[in-house]
């Protein structure tokens, strides 16, 4: 029971941290990177289709994305979709990739990325703890089934705290890294 409880503690702590890291990476900073993209949806065949299934998303330089589709004749479709996606950003198109310049970021809009970055770490703190409590529960409930002894559940509960600490320190960590990546010009 005890490993069970940590167990579960530590697989939602990990999908936490999955999700965290995704949404970081959608945060833009100043220079080119394919996240950005991650949530544009294409229309493709009648259903919306995420872009990095119709085409491949790759960095042109510093400042430029290149998205060179799977088929040449949804390549409308896919500026289409950047454009759409109301990211600030003007693609265009050649007949065989659509170029995405990123434009600059201005220092307010900096300011919102940072702010946008700890909100995410913050929520993502937040689901870490609540998976930190529902093993803390479950290991509650086991002494008072009997399950297990007083003794284990004070191991398991300095365990999942141990858990719970490095996961909240690898979150501020990442978010220091974001931070920097954001502010720097």
């Amino acid at each position: 029971m005890l490993d069970e409880a940590k167990d579960m503690t530590k697989s939602a702590m990990e999908k936490a941290m999955e999700s965290y890291k995704k949404g970081l990476s959608t945060i833009r900073a100043g220079r080119a990177h394919p996240g950005v993209l991650d949530g544009v949806r294409v229309n493709y065949y009648g259903s919306p289709t995420p872009l990095s299934q119709v085409a491949s998303v790759s960095i042109a330089d510093a400042t430029m994305l290149l998205v060179k589709p799977w088929e040449k004749n949804i390549i409308n479709d896919i500026e289409r979709a950047i454009h759409e996606a109301n990211l600030g950003f003007s693609p265009s198109n050649d007949g065989e990739a659509v170029r995405v310049p990123i434009p600059p970021l201005s220092e307010d809009r900096r300011k919102e990325y940072v702010k946008l970055a700890k909100q995410r770490s913050e929520d993502a703190k937040i689901v870490i703890r609540n998976a930190r409590r529902d093993g803390n529960d479950l290991l509650k409930s086991a002494v008072k089934d009997k399950e297990i002894s007083e003794d284990d559940e004070k191991r398991g509960l300095k365990d999942i705290q141990t858990l719970t600490d490095a996961y909240i320190a690898e979150i501020d960590s990442l978010l220091g890294k974001k931070e920097k990546e954001i502010l720097e010009v």
